[in-house]
């Protein structure tokens, strides 16, 4: 099949080369503004109860958590002043009257109540929800914001709430990209002549990456219009896109110019490239996908869409470096050797750096695998201590007018007001019920990190009433049912947010409630991500077996191939705790470390890592079967399969690790999250994975490595997808098999 793939894109080169050049176009116009129809938010369990109280209160109240917060500072004296304190309840009935704004509250408009002013009563809150669409508040949280901030007479306002951070979250991500790759093409360019030598055939992979650059932006284009895609899988879909492009290409490039080093013709040199190092491109984009496709298991659609992002990456990838790249090596033929700046100095085959390290690891593969082993779980061990949390808004650089706002308000107020819980109580009779709503919401308010409830009788703080209820308490109240709001004294997403929420369930009431807010998303979004880890887990495991598998016939190498990817996460892990938990290097990498990683991020990242892991394991054995197939030696095929895929391997990983850290550089502390711990995870799969672990294993086992059942074996011979042949009359240098001691 690859083989006829090769002789058509040679045949129908030129057509294949407008069709790129034409849809180039194509996709830069329809997918370049896709950055403004992607969504912010997705961290929820659509099925979890946080969700459906918030669904009862939308439906039945109109109402939720604000996501649009005033912070007011009085210019002179206290916000107690006659002057500002008219002047806040003016702004307040003002937001009221707006557009899409479905409640609004204050300091003033509560009766004074103590929590919603700072300590040095200079500041004062101003709660308001806008109702719509995640896009929809967004462009309103833009309109207000430049309406309402600013001096006004006695007071300042600034702004801030979940809608602003989301914009501003949205606007710092498309600045983030487009200096991620200004940044990134002239460094891997840097890269790739290092690594070829010339400049025609650096250019190459670059071209290909970009090509799956571009064709990303349409694909999440298309995908916008029939699901929800976060805006986050905009970097990390353009970072993959890029890396695998870049790195699929590197291994096309590397072996059609080893073909004509080899005495082939140009277009039978495409063929074959197609057939051998294609075949490996093909199985390596299968191993991602399935990883990516594991992220379809979670019920968010934040994973989720990264899981429909990520395969269609993948496949634009593929299709680029099997089908465009392939074209275009046949129109250079030769050329592609063209502006050769130095020559690597050849070396005989059996005696390269990556020979000699594989011949060294098989002479003393005990010892060395312990160590490197035992490294590898020592850098993984401050993921033991992990603690999970959701994004706030510090995700943003200290200087984004929402994270000053925020910062703030930690500051300088006892409570967390953007962060309150609501108790939804369907099934209920506001009127005649009025003294059992009043006494639930003294107990739930004599809680001990609870600072006040606002309930239809009133506010209580203390478990005693400080405001008698007024006009807006009639925002409790509906048909059948009633709430509570209920604002925390603690950080809502801290374990003693969590634990409030526990409390809060499972306070004796007259009546049943449902809990939501932010604390409450985060303990049933942990519970929705950690049931379904051990699924997405299976699934990698099983799918990425069978692969390997069909590739190989071995029943070991799989197994092994599992758990080497999984030791090559230990850093990356570990490293995750270690910086962004606990915030070692933050200054450096500026960054807040919040004390807490987002729930979601290790298993994105184990994911997309593992996938790129497998990756590099595809290309390595690859090349360790096809020289088994010729020469019958294990220990022969591993030498020279790593020496053969070693220098481009670690070429390959050092242009996925440079878009990596590229992101590393976002103001978005879990973007950078991502691309620093990705990229580690890469170079250590490429240097201690591939150099040590896997040529030591694999002499351990011996012949065990090609070892299957019979029932599997016929398999295989059925089913299985093995190395094409040489072609007749092909040149191969025969390579005497090593001697290695004990062997």
């Amino acid at each position: 099949m690859l083989g006829r793939l090769g002789r058509f894109t040679v045949a129908r080169r030129r057509w294949i080369l407008l069709s790129t050049l034409v849809g180039l176009v194509v996709a830069g116009a329809y997918g370049g503004g896709v950055a403004n129809l992607l969504s912010g938010g997705g961290f929820s369990d659509p099925n979890a109860e946080s969700v459906r109280a918030a669904e009862v209160l939308e439906e039945k109240f109109d109402a939720g958590n604000p996501n649009l917060i005033l912070l007011v500072d009085a210019r002179a004296g206290t916000v107690d002043d006659p002057a500002v304190a008219r002047a806040g309840a003016a702004l307040t009935q003002e937001l009221a009257g707006e557009r899409d704004i479905v409640q609004a509250f204050s300091y003033w408009t509560l009766g004074n109540a103590p929590p919603l002013a700072s300590r040095d009563k200079s500041q004062a809150l101003l709660m308001a929800r806008i109702h719509g669409s995640e896009e929809h508040l967004m462009e309103r949280a833009e309109e207000l914001s430049d309406r309402f901030a600013g001096s006004a007479g006695p007071i300042d306002v600034r702004i801030g709430g979940q809608a602003e951070i989301f914009r501003q979250v949205n606007e710092q991500i498309e600045k983030d990209l487009a200096r991620a790759e200004m940044l990134t093409f002239p460094i891997i360019l840097i890269v790739l002549v290092l690594v070829f030598g010339s400049v025609v055939a650096a250019g190459l992979p670059l071209f290909v990456g970009i090509v799956s650059v571009i064709g990303t932006f349409l694909v999440l284009r298309v995908l916008v219009s029939f699901t929800d895609v976060s805006i986050y899988a905009l970097n990390l879909t353009t970072m993959m896109g890029l890396g695998l492009g870049i790195d699929y290409s590197l291994f096309m490039v590397s072996r059609y110019r080893e073909e004509l080093r080899a005495g082939m013709e140009p277009h039978a040199a495409v063929v074959r490239t197609v057939e051998t190092a294609g075949r490996t491109v093909l199985f390596s984009a299968l191993t991602v996908a399935i990883s990516l496709a594991a992220l379809m298991v979670f019920p968010l659609f934040f994973l989720r869409s990264f899981a429909y992002a990520g395969i269609a990456v993948v496949a634009m990838a593929a299709l680029g470096t099997l089908v465009a790249l392939p074209a275009l090596l046949a129109a250079l033929g030769h050329r592609v050797n063209k502006w050769v700046l130095w020559k690597h100095k050849p070396v005989e085959l059996g005696t390269g750096f990556w020979h000699r390290l594989a011949m060294f690891v098989m002479k003393r593969p005990i010892p060395i695998s312990l160590a490197i082993v035992a490294i590898l779980l020592v850098l993984g061990a401050p993921f033991l201590n992990v603690k999970f949390g959701t994004p706030d808004d510090r995700v943003l650089p200290k200087d984004a007018p929402a994270r000053r706002v925020h910062d703030d308000i930690r500051a300088n107020f006892t409570s967390e007001e953007a962060g309150a819980l609501q108790a939804v109580a369907t099934d209920v009779d506001p009127r005649a019920d009025q003294d059992e709503i009043a006494t639930f919401a003294s107990d739930l308010s004599g809680l001990e990190d609870v600072a006040r409830v606002d309930a239809l009788t009133g506010s209580y703080v203390d478990g005693r009433m400080i405001s008698p209820p007024n006009r807006a308490s009639q925002r409790f109240a509906a048909a059948d049912a009633t709430w509570f709001s209920i604002v925390p004294s603690v950080e809502p997403i801290s374990p003693e947010g969590e634990e409030l929420v526990d409390e809060v369930r499972t306070t004796d009431g007259p009546f049943a409630v449902r809990v939501t807010g932010p604390s409450a998303d985060l303990v049933d979004g942990k519970a929705s991500i950690f049931g379904r880890a051990p699924v997405a887990g299976l699934i990698i495991a099983v799918v990425t077996f069978v692969v390997l598998f069909l590739m190989t016939g071995s029943v070991l190498v799989p197994i092994k191939a599992l758990i080497l990817n999984l030791l090559s996460l230990t850093a990356a892990f570990g490293a995750m705790v270690w910086v962004f938990q606990e915030g070692h290097f933050s200054s450096f990498l500026d960054f807040t470390a919040t004390g807490t990683i987002d729930s979601t991020n290790p298993i994105l990242m184990f994911c997309v890592a593992f996938g790129l892991s497998m990756d590099y394991e595809v290309f390595l054995l690859s090349r360790i079967k096809e020289e088994h197939d010729r020469t019958g030696d294990n220990i022969a095929s591993v030498a020279i399969g790593l020496e053969k895929t070693g220098r481009i391997v670690t070429a390959a990983a050092a242009t996925i690790a440079v878009v990596f850290l590229a992101f590393s550089t976002s103001g978005i502390t879990f973007i950078k999250l991502i691309g620093i711990g990705l990229a580690l995870a890469v170079l250590m799969d490429a240097t201690l994975i591939r150099g040590t672990l896997v040529p030591a294993f694999m002499r351990l086992a011996g012949e065990l490595n090609w070892w299957a059942p019979r029932p599997l074996k016929r398999i295989y011979e059925r089913w299985g997808f093995r190395e094409a042949p040489s072609e007749p009359g092909e040149a191969r240098e025969p390579v005497p098999a090593p001697t290695v001691a004990g062997g």
